[in-house]
């Protein structure tokens, strides 16, 4: 099987707009959570989310293709810039352009294009006016149809939505591509752009995102006990994921390997998890035999954790049944304590993590997590600090409505 190396990292989030911002973040254990201010949530029952701060697109982005684009794909072309350069891709004359492609995740798209458009169109519904880049920034294929024109990368490019399962299937798909012999250079990530008040508002119908308005920065706490449901995050992660031999023949400089991945099914319900994490179990199973390595070679889990009471327990469950006693030996921890939820950008934004943990030799730690009950408990949780530790495999794992599962497993190079 071909080994598939990353030769460059991107990323924007809620706490910190570059890779080492971003890194020093986790590091410190710092939240992304404050007040809405994309719009006035005072009539919500939530009123804070993890939202990008000092946000400068023009940075990275023409200033005359901005408003071209939705949010989501902004984020998107934002991380691929930095993952680029640092993969030294875009002015490399020993790459064959048509031999790099795109596959890039997103659950919602352009979702903050659609809430502008559609309550315009209500103050005026006897003379619908729509912009006509109203369906070009909305669909979700967009952001990997950009990334393709800005770098002129003419290999695959589509999108996978499978929920917040979608960035783990991305980063999948695409190290399947290079496995194939379909190319030699894919760019894989995923962005979401989701704090509108749409889905503020449907969030809080599923009574999935927590209300603990007054103590919202510490209101992400997976695993415990007193936990009410998740925080709305957005942003963007993207890996340069590349076939080894190629990487070596230009000299790139190797961050780290994709080791193996797999995706599951629970087949089960539309929004809730198999309460006996069968699918997930199935998922962490397979992920270890695509990467030929037993559950204890396994240093360190990036769990998916939202702090979803159902979540957190069928995924602790998953944990403790496929790692048997070596659970009580391997590191866990649950960064969406500091990012958020980025839904379908989640899994590109935690195996980036993963990455930097095998990097750098570390573990983030959870936030926010004070009290655990018998179904959340985990020997190994690391909280409040990081762990320096040497890691020679990272897992990170992503669950979605609709029962999707993704695992990705990550080697130290």
């Amino acid at each position: 099987m071909k080994t598939i190396a990353i030769t460059g990292i991107g990323i924007i989030s809620p706490i910190g707009n570059s890779v080492s911002e971003f890194l020093e973040s986790i590091k410190k254990g710092i939240s992304g959570a404050n007040l809405i201010t994309k719009f006035d949530a005072s009539a919500h029952k939530t009123k804070f989310a993890c939202e990008i701060k000092n946000f400068k697109p023009e940075t990275r982005i023409d200033k005359k293709d901005l408003r071209k684009m939705d949010l989501y794909t902004q984020y998107a072309l934002y991380a691929c810039a930095e993952a680029i350069e640092q993969a030294q891709l875009q002015y490399n004359t020993k790459i064959d352009k048509n031999s790099v492609g795109v596959i890039w995740g997103s659950a919602n798209g352009g979702v903050s294009t659609y809430d502008q458009e559609m309550l315009e169109f209500a103050k005026t519904p006897q003379n619908p006016r729509f912009s006509p880049f109203f369906i070009p920034k909305m669909l979700i294929n967009m952001a990997s149809g950009w990334i393709s024109m800005k770098y002129g990368f003419g290999g695959i490019v589509y999108n996978t939505v499978s929920a917040c399962a979608s960035g783990n299937s991305a980063i999948i798909e695409a190290a399947n591509q290079i496995r194939y012999g379909k190319a030699k250079v894919m760019i894989a990530g995923a962005s979401e752009a989701p704090i509108t008040p749409s889905h503020i508002a449907g969030f809080n119908a599923l009574k999935a995102l927590s209300t603990q308005n007054e103590h919202f920065q510490s209101a992400s706490c997976p695993l415990d006990k007193n936990r009410d449901g998740f925080v709305m995050g957005e942003g963007a992660a993207c890996l340069v994921l590349e076939e080894y031999e190629h990487a070596i023949s230009r000299g790139a400089a190797i961050l780290a390997e994709f080791a193996g991945g797999a995706m599951t099914a629970d087949a089960y319900h539309i929004t809730a998890t198999h309460p006996e994490g069968q699918g997930a179990i199935r998922c962490m199973q397979q992920a270890l035999s695509d990467a030929k390595i037993q559950p204890e070679q396994i240093d360190y889990l990036n769990m998916h954790a939202t702090s979803t009471p159902l979540g957190d327990n069928s995924e602790v469950l998953a944990i403790k049944k496929v790692f048997k006693n070596h659970v009580n030996k391997l590191f866990v921890s649950a960064t969406k304590s500091m990012t958020g939820h980025l839904l379908g950008a989640a899994g590109a934004l935690e195996t980036l993590i993963c990455v930097l943990a095998v990097h750098h030799g570390f573990i983030p730690p959870t936030i926010n997590t004070k009290e655990l009950d018998e179904d959340t408990y985990l020997p190994n949780l690391v909280l409040n600090n990081p762990i320096l530790k040497p890691i020679r495999y990272a897992m990170s794992n992503n669950f979605g409505f609709g029962g999707h599962n993704a695992t990705v497993i990550i080697k130290k190079y």
